[in-house]
């Protein structure tokens, strides 16, 4: 009898996940330019996630510890 009540449990549980998920917005996307949006406040939020990116990747490749070729594949990306 406990396997059957675990199983609906389980399914239970899995129900309410996928109606949490439908709940939520959709994912936004970066725009290419932060510009392109008008809202001023929309356009900071993306232009300082850029700059955190910009800032980590250069990081990435000043690390001391990365050798000659580890540096290199973190350019080309």
């Amino acid at each position: 009898m406990a396997r059957n009540e675990a199983k609906a449990q389980s399914m239970l549980n899995r129900f309410i996940t996928m109606k949490n998920e439908e709940k939520k917005k959709p994912k936004e996307h970066r725009p290419y330019l932060a510009l392109e949006r008008r809202d001023l406040s929309d356009a900071n939020k993306w232009r300082q996630q850029i700059i955190r990116e910009i800032g980590r990747k250069v990081t990435e490749i000043q690390n001391k510890c990365l050798g000659g070729g580890g540096g290199r594949s973190v350019v080309d990306l």
